[in-house]
């Protein structure tokens, strides 16, 4: 089996980790895992899975510059006997579905998110996505959505969750020494009480850092000194969001209680050094692979009651659900979290470890994407 995946770029992110997962399956397997891509941080990553990278740019939304990308991607497919191009963003999509028809190989594209779709041409631009021979969906939220918006026989599009690497994710594997420094670094004395709260996303609006800053403004007014938050994520150039935030901050006179640490990039350790993470997006999230990496480690987990949470996060079991863009409400559930105590965050904490175990490896991703390549490639020869 030879599998060229495309995808924008190779920095963090779950469409990132999912890719280079899908590579050292393939890699394990006996196959060719080549991966298109402007490349990035994960490019080390990708040589330890077992998988090559072709540095084209793929990210780009330039006409000219996507068209000859599909020439270059039909002579790579050609030239390395590719069987199976997949697709795993819209604008590298198109590239790729011209270069799978010129080459004889088989689309295959993954739905990592929930498109809008404002106009009759955002619509025909995202419609690439639904297109593949095998269509992917992140999560059932995500399969739902694509049903409803495209023509795609249901046939052809499957579910798979994202997968967690439970050998990576492990509590276990964390040390207590490495733990007292993260959290000295974050400014947490050994003494400090403060429920650590991490908030790891990409600072981006959609995924809702300033509703959780206005948040804990409303929870310190009201009970002062429960909580450390700690917002970790890369701004990806968004600097006037970024800097937005940090203006709240300073608005709201929360300097000292929350901190924002930039990309953190030991996330298990991150997660074993907090008493619970919270995903406050204003927007549907398709899967979250963040509030399942935080239950893996045996972290409860607050999050907005859209999406794909709606599927990983079991109310009053391993988290609490909140509306999306309500401060109040939010600031509520933070409160309903720190008042539940550290023995009932643990057993939260274990019931949520366990079901990830059960429904969100690593393992049952690989396998059942390997399992669509396999399903696609024999109809190919029918």
């Amino acid at each position: 089996m030879a599998v060229l995946q495309v995808t924008p770029e190779l920095n963090a992110g779950g469409v990132e980790r999912t890719t280079l997962e899908i590579a050292e399956a393939i890699s394990r397997a006996g196959g060719l895992a080549l991966i298109a891509s402007a490349g990035g941080r994960l490019e080390p990553d990708l040589e330890t899975a077992g998988g090559e990278l072709i540095r084209l740019p793929v990210h780009t939304k330039n006409p000219i510059t996507a068209a000859a990308n599909a020439f270059k991607l039909a002579s790579i497919a050609r030239k390395r006997g590719v069987t199976i191009i997949h697709a795993r963003s819209r604008a590298p999509a198109w590239s790729a579905l011209a270069a799978a028809r010129m080459a004889g190989a088989a689309f295959v594209t993954t739905f990592h998110g929930i498109y809008n779709a404002k106009s009759p041409l955002k619509r025909f631009y995202n419609s690439i996505m639904a297109r593949g021979d095998a269509v992917i969906a992140n999560s059932e939220y995500t399969r739902d959505h694509i049903l409803a918006h495209y023509a795609t026989p249901p046939e052809r599009v499957i579910a798979i969750p994202r997968g967690v690497d439970l050998d990576v994710f492990d509590r276990d594997k964390v040390s207590a020494a490495d733990i007292a420094a993260l959290r000295a670094s974050w400014g947490l004395a050994e003494a400090d009480a403060r429920c650590v709260v991490l908030v790891p996303a990409r600072l981006t609006r959609w995924k809702g850092q300033l509703v959780l800053i206005e948040a804990v403004k409303e929870l310190e007014a009201r009970r002062p000194g429960l909580v450390k938050v700690i917002i970790a994520g890369d701004d990806q150039g968004r600097r006037a969001y970024s800097e937005e935030m940090l203006a709240a901050i300073i608005a709201s006179g929360l300097q000292q209680v929350v901190a924002i640490v930039g990309h953190l990039r030991q996330m298990p350790l991150a997660f074993a050094a907090s008493d619970f993470a919270v995903f406050p997006v204003i927007e549907p999230e398709a899967f979250g692979r963040g509030a399942v990496e935080a239950q893996a480690m045996g972290v409860p987990v607050v999050a907005s009651s859209l999406g794909g949470y709606t599927e990983t996060v079991v109310e009053g079991e391993s988290g609490f659900l909140a509306p999306a863009g309500a401060p109040g409400a939010l600031s509520a559930a933070l409160e309903r979290m720190i008042d539940a105590g550290a023995e009932k965050r643990a057993e939260m904490g274990r019931f949520g470890r366990d079901r990830v175990r059960r429904l969100y490896s690593k393992a049952a991703l690989q396998s059942a994407t390997l399992a669509v390549y396999q399903r696609v490639l024999s109809k190919a020869k029918d």
